[in-house]
């Protein structure tokens, strides 16, 4: 019995062969048209049975069905008359199975990818739709952590994936820069800063000072040391003074929040990601004024104990604190103001707000506030979350700074290549190589489930040459690049296609030809699993395709076919691993 997998082949762009199917079956099945034939289409899961299936039970949806679905697969299948495209049909239980024409595949297949190349995958259904997503967003003086790691990755792969498929992407980085904790975080420069660990380090030392402050204002019992309750008194003055607008307090905030950009901007060149705005909770003063009007004139909020807040319990979200007793603002009212200056700014279709699944409340009763506000762009922002990494340390122990685990990982990568002096000899800047690839481990190993998905990270596999990791990914491209040097065969785009006869040439075009369909699923689902599961599929088809479609030494025009296949391997590899964010190697 043929049971089926996710649908359309995904050969080409243009679901020929589905079409192809819809025509001949509509003169046959009564009641349903050629369009409805050719959707309902999948690709069996034992490939035995055929190339594509018709699940004939999932016809009742459009007409009910006159008789048992596997004897109507039965009968349909004899009446079946072959044409140019669909060389033959058999029935196996409720299914129709069908045999396509591979020579007809292969050529509309790789003359696509010929021609469109680093294109091939794009598409235009975004063209005219702005999109904004705000992503990486790190508190300034915290250390840049694995959450925020998470966040960077999955938002620059959304942002990938939107301008690949038509959008005007605006990336935002909003950067926590505003709060009571800055006010800590002065108070304790002013006891334990140092003038030389801050030019030196930022992030490093800020933090450091933050840790000690904290320590002091809360207590540490293993230290023996006593909460000091003034601490956080003399952190609330400080931050009422940046709120008022106090310029000895804003020079000093100012001067540790552009000496934080500068070493934000460094990890995410590392990390291959570009913002068009660096943004900030800092800047929506006026915003909030804004806001406040508007949530006032709605008659939205209520006094609390000499807080104002909004009461959002018949949605079961609770209450919505939006002003303290003492004035200040907190998190969620500077992201209403950040909310209504991007809409009038950038008259967005859709805002994506790329953060961790623990603020799944706080977005829930931003975007209630906001219909109650009355927003008519509210119902288009979306919160896409994520799960926790756990265990991401360094392998000493429980550093969270990202910068030491991508210097990890690099390290490791570049002891494995050194133990290759022939091939490590051929790479011009080994330290660089080696930094990619263990980024890409890093990256493929987060990327590898769906993203809400907690998962722990592990040493071993991520620095594994083996296996199903971004290490391979890499590999499988490089592999093909060093093909291409050294088999002395040139790429011809109009090599003769008909000589590629064997199953693994048909395998690995067929999984080429997905690649279109993959990108429409990821934009469906805006889950970066989705192309990394289709690239292991395709290095694996690679793989295979290596082993027995021999290039060098082979005759002229059967050598050109095979090249011209493997070339359309790579360009594809590489469109993928571009979209997830990573720069393909060409040596490693």
């Amino acid at each position: 019995m043929s049971s089926s997998s996710s649908s359309g082949s995904g050969n080409g762009n243009d679901k020929m062969f589905e079409r192809a199917i819809g025509d001949i079956m509509s003169s046959i099945i009564a009641g349903v048209s050629a369009e409805q034939l050719s959707e309902c289409i999948e690709v069996p899961k034992n490939r035995d049975n055929g190339d594509l299936a018709l699940p004939v039970a999932k016809l009742n949806r459009f007409s009910k069905l006159a008789g048992r679905p596997d004897e109507l697969a039965q009968k349909w299948a004899q009446a079946f008359q072959p044409n140019d495209y669909i060389v033959s049909a058999n029935a196996t239980g409720p299914y129709v199975n069908f045999r396509i024409n591979k020579q007809i595949m292969i050529k509309a297949i790789l003359k696509q990818v010929f021609q469109e190349g680093v294109s091939f995958g794009s598409s235009t259904v975004g063209n005219g739709k702005t999109v904004v997503v705000e992503f990486s967003s790190p508190n300034i003086a915290k250390p840049f952590h694995a959450g925020h790691l998470r966040s960077t990755i999955i938002g620059n792969f959304l942002k990938n994936l939107f301008k690949k498929t038509g959008h005007n992407v605006i990336a935002i980085n909003y950067l926590g820069d505003w709060g009571k904790q800055y006010g800590l975080l002065a108070v304790g420069y002013e006891r334990y800063g140092s003038e030389q660990e801050l030019l030196a380090d930022p992030i490093r030392h800020l933090y450091e000072v933050y840790v000690k402050i904290n320590e002091v204002a809360n207590g540490n019992e293993e230290k023996k040391i006593l909460p000091d309750p003034t601490v956080h008194d003399a952190a609330r003055a400080y931050f009422r003074r940046m709120e008022d607008g106090d310029a000895a307090a804003l020079q000093v905030w100012e001067r540790f929040r552009n000496l934080s950009i500068e070493e934000y901007k460094r990890i995410y060149k590392r990390l291959n990601v570009e913002f068009d705005v660096y943004s900030g909770e800092s800047l929506m003063t006026e915003g909030m004024g804004k806001s406040f009007d508007v949530l006032q004139k709605k008659g939205l909020l209520e006094e609390n104990q000499g807080a104002q807040v909004i009461n959002l319990e018949a949605e079961k979200m609770g209450l919505a604190l939006v002003r303290k007793s003492d004035g200040t603002t907190l998190y969620i009212t500077r992201d209403i103001a950040a909310a209504a200056g991007r809409a009038e700014e950038y008259h967005f279709d859709k805002m994506y707000y790329v953060v961790a699944a623990q603020q799944d409340l706080h977005f829930k009763q931003l975007f209630s506030i906001l219909k109650k506000m009355e927003a008519p762009w509210a119902k288009d922002c979306t919160h896409i979350n994520f799960g926790m990494v756990k265990g991401m340390s360094t392998r000493k122990g429980t550093v969270v700074f990202l910068t030491d685990i991508l210097t990890e990982a690099k390290q490791t990568m570049l002891d494995q290549m050194k133990k290759n002096e022939e091939k490590s000899a051929e790479i011009e800047d080994p330290e660089a190589v080696a930094d990619l690839v263990g980024l890409s481990a890093v990256i493929i190993q987060d990327m590898s489930a769906k993203r809400i998905k907690d998962y722990e990270f592990d040493w071993a596999r991520v620095t594994s040459f083996e296996g199903d990791t971004g290490v391979y990914l890499q590999y499988a491209h490089a592999r093909l690049c060093s093909m291409e040097r050294k088999a002395g065969v040139a790429i011809n785009f109009d090599a003769d296609l008909s000589l590629l006869v064997e199953p693994e040439a048909h395998e690995l075009t067929s999984q080429i030809g997905k690649f279109p369909e993959v990108v429409r699923n990821a934009l469906a689902q805006l889950e970066p699993c989705t192309i990394v599961t289709y690239l292991f599929a395709l290095a694996h088809a690679v793989s295979s395709a290596h082993a027995v479609l021999w290039v060098k030494d082979r005759e002229p025009n059967l050598a050109q076919a095979r090249m011209a296949l493997f070339w359309a391997a790579k360009t594809v590899l590489g469109n993928g691993l571009t979209i997830l964010g990573l720069v393909p190697l060409e040596r490693m």
